[in-house]
């Protein structure tokens, strides 16, 4: 990825911070509105997971690009318990705490990819991308080396 940012979540207010900073790089991506505000809710969800079974970790929000598309990408990481069982976590309805109730599978849900690497004590690495086409202008500009 480049133009990282990476926000240590150790507190409910550094999700709201990586919230934010990923609402702005989908913006500044050319992602919608709407699309911005989806990326930011599964941000939400997975920060509060980080709280609630780490608590700590970080959020490195991050570009990824392709011939046709450009994506956001968010990685989620901590040295919490892990997921002893995913395929558990990953069922709708289930829940382990008090976020907004999508938790992991609300999050794999309003991404576009969604990938958990995890081991029972050794933590926690979820990444997600949300995608968008580029238009025929980014294209070029890119071809040509230039970002105006």
């Amino acid at each position: 990825m480049t133009d990282d940012i990476t926000v240590p979540i150790a507190a409910d207010a550094d999700i709201v911070v990586a919230r934010g900073e990923g609402r702005t790089l989908a913006s500044r991506l050319g992602f919608s509105r709407t699309d911005a505000t989806l990326i930011a809710t599964a941000i939400s969800e997975i920060g509060r997971n980080i709280l609630h079974h780490a608590g700590a970790g970080e959020v490195e929000i991050g570009r990824d690009a392709d011939e046709r598309r450009v994506a956001i990408v968010v990685v989620a990481r901590d040295q919490g318990p892990g997921i002893s069982d995913v395929q558990r976590a990953l069922e709708e309805g289930y829940a382990t705490g008090s976020g907004l109730g999508l938790g992991l599978p609300g999050s794999r849900r309003l991404m576009d990819e969604f990938d958990i690497d995890t081991k029972p004590g050794h933590g926690t690495t979820v990444t997600m991308r949300k995608w968008r086409d580029r238009d025929a202008l980014e294209v070029v500009r890119e071809a040509r080396g230039r970002d105006d």
